[in-house]
């Protein structure tokens, strides 16, 4: 198939395609997943290899990976033969030279963020991206592709890429801004676009709406997207405020495009293209982390690969009727888990972050921004700014040491300081671990 019936394809599949149940979603899933598994094992060393017994194909029989694993096989996982160091010397000089256009053999590569400590590399063929353009502008434009206005899309990220750049055609304009370059320029670029749909992470959509209500910005975009890190309450509310209108968000990472907000606000997981497993943290509370399988993608296969994040499944179906499974919302990672010693256990004790999400959030309608980081086991600091804070930091520290007590942790110090110097394309996280378990 052509590079345009690829991108019709998936266009149409992501607008059109619908179940009439859960066991009509998993027949569709499975017969996909046995198909894609056929076709990989005979293309990568690395599955091959991993699988003992050719003739008995199940996703169960694959072993579980991670980001490690993944960049430690990377020569022989990927179906092309690309090798990690060529990969990862392209990728880098792109970054230095901000040139994100360049292949290698027609592959797009690119480099993860590195928020969890390792940086990892992710392969893209040209059939993959047009795959990928068909299903986000499928499920994110606002209109119909063919009939709607021309949208204008304004996307901020750390590094461009030639996945993104797909995007642009007669009827969308999509323009990248660099989250590297001046908040002026971004600006006076913004009031020049005008963009109909904003893309950005939470805390570039909070520094925009704050200009907009200073008047240095004008702009009136119908969709807001919110990308790369954790939509936090707090700035949820005050983006929605400015703008008047409902923040959504796409669940995208470089193991692939996972989950979008539905009409109703809700985020959905992508099960029409992607596999989940759920690994339950707590099962009670509907906390997970998701072992992904993406049955698209074929030059770097994805298969049963275990992210970092934990989600948190919506108890009640969502009111647009999708069967896709619905999110509470998406809390964090794996490494924001707080760590406490218990009173009577003898081991350390997770704290999701949701926990003291709430405990801070819940003192006062005063707190506009906020910042928990746990320095050690016995010292955890915050900073907390808004308008009248008076017996503000007081009720947090009440309100954290309130919930140790409720859960049996021992007390730990609690500092507040004045503020967090956030470096320029770093992902803000509101709740933070900063030692190892």
């Amino acid at each position: 198939m052509n590079r345009v019936g690829t991108f019709l394809k998936h266009y149409w599949m992501a607008r059109h395609l619908r179940f009439n149940s859960r066991e009509e979603l998993e027949r569709y899933q499975k017969k996909r997943i046995l198909k894609f598994l056929r076709e990989i094992i005979g293309k990568s060393e690395f599955y091959r290899s991993s699988l003992k017994d050719e003739g008995n194909i199940g996703l169960d029989k694959f072993p579980i990976l991670d980001k490690q694993i993944m960049m430690d096989n990377f020569d022989n996982l990927n179906t092309l033969g690309i090798k990690k160091d060529e990969a990862f010397h392209l990728a880098l000089k792109s970054e230095e030279e901000r040139d994100f256009t360049p292949k290698i053999n027609g592959v797009t590569v690119g480099l993860s963020s590195g928020t969890s400590g390792n940086r990892g590399l992710f392969l893209v063929s040209d059939h993959e991206r047009m795959a990928w353009a068909g299903s986000i502008i499928g499920k994110v434009l606002p209109s119909s592709l063919f009939f709607g206005k021309k949208q204008k899309i304004a996307f901020f990220l750390r590094a461009n890429s030639n996945l993104y750049t797909t995007l642009n055609s007669i009827k969308i304009s999509f323009k990248f801004f660099d989250l590297l370059e001046d908040m002026d320029s971004h600006i006076e670029e913004l009031n020049y676009f005008k963009p109909t749909i904003l893309v950005a992470p939470p805390s570039m959509l909070r520094m925009l709406a704050k200009a907009q209500t200073e008047s240095l910005l004008s702009i009136h975009p119908v969709k807001i997207v919110s990308v790369a890190e954790v939509l936090d309450f707090i700035d949820k509310r005050y983006i929605e405020k400015i703008f008047n209108q409902t923040v959504h968000q796409v669940y995208q990472c470089t193991e692939g495009f996972l989950g979008y907000t539905c009409c109703h606000g809700t985020l959905h997981l992508n099960e029409d293209a992607v596999f989940i497993e759920k690994e339950y943290i707590d099962k009670e509370l509907g906390k997970f982390v998701p072992i992904i399988t993406d049955f698209n993608r074929r030059t770097q296969p994805m298969i049963r690969y275990r992210l970092n994040d934990i989600l948190t499944v919506r108890a009640e179906p969502c009111e647009c009727g999708s069967l896709l499974t619905p999110l509470e919302f998406i809390e964090g990672r794996c490494d924001d888990l707080f760590y406490f010693e218990g009173v009577k256990e003898k081991r350390l004790i997770p704290v999701f972050p949701d926990f003291l999400r709430r405990a801070v959030i819940t003192a006062s309608d005063s707190i506009e921004e906020y910042v928990v980081i746990q320095e050690d086991l016995g010292l955890i600091k915050i900073c907390l700014a808004g308008g009248n804070m008076e017996g503000v930091r007081e009720k947090v520290e009440k309100n954290i040491s309130d919930l140790l007590v409720k859960l049996g942790l021992r007390p730990v110090k609690i500092v507040f300081i004045h503020n967090i110097h956030l470096e320029k394309g770093r992902k803000l996280r509101r709740i933070e671990r900063r030692f190892k378990v």
